[in-house]
């Protein structure tokens, strides 16, 4: 209600956001008087912040850290532009003109600036959603948990079959060397048949 009494717009930020404010004028009265955007620091005194360029190019912006304005002479408009901003930000602005120590105020605006923590400050519902939006993620680790040990279980029993392989084919070779060696040695005595035993056998006949 005093906002209203006063004549004062109220502006809503987010923390590190950027906002913009407006401030009509008669573009023929005050054309080509200096504009600028200051600061409420009590009830007379008001901070300067920054002032727009006059003269040469007034509808290029000057800027003042993260605040800048730029008039368009044309149409009058005054835009103010606030970027990143801050808690320190908050306050009671105005746009203001001055011609030969005159002081005409165009406009007054309370800039109010959210913080993060106001997010949490939800009605029941959506954090109810927040609940039930925190179960997929539960729910994607028991999936994980569930394929690991199947393809633990794949593995082991990988290995498993591979072990059991290769000792059959030990055992195989094993069994199979017994009846080499008795083949080597019969080759062995047919041939030492022939070469000295069957003469003798042949003498005796």
């Amino acid at each position: 209600a005093s906002c209203a009494a006063e004549n004062i717009t109220v502006v809503y930020g987010m923390e590190g956001d950027t906002i913009s404010v407006n401030c009509t004028y008669n573009p023929r009265q005050q054309r080509w008087r200096e504009k600028s955007w200051c600061k409420q620091v009590d009830e007379t005194k008001c901070r300067h912040v920054v002032s727009a360029r006059r003269f040469w190019l007034p509808f290029l912006k000057n800027r003042n850290g993260t605040t800048s304005i730029s008039d368009n002479i044309h149409e009058g408009i005054l835009t103010v532009t606030m970027k990143r901003l801050k808690k320190q930000d908050a306050g009671l602005y105005q746009c203001y003109t001055e011609y030969l120590g005159e002081t005409n105020s165009l406009r007054k605006v309370q800039v109010q600036v959210l913080t993060a923590a106001l997010e949490t400050q939800m009605p029941e519902e959506p954090s109810a959603l927040q609940s039930i939006s925190s179960i997929p993620p539960e729910a994607n680790f028991t999936v994980f948990y569930i394929i690991a040990g199947f393809l633990v279980s794949k593995f082991v029993v990988a290995v498993l079959i591979f072990v059991i392989g290769n000792s059959r084919k030990n055992r195989e070779t094993e069994q199979k060397q017994p009846s080499l060696n008795e083949r080597q040695v019969l080759s062995f005595t047919g041939d030492f048949a022939q070469g000295g035993i069957s003469p003798s056998w042949e003498s005796t006949a």
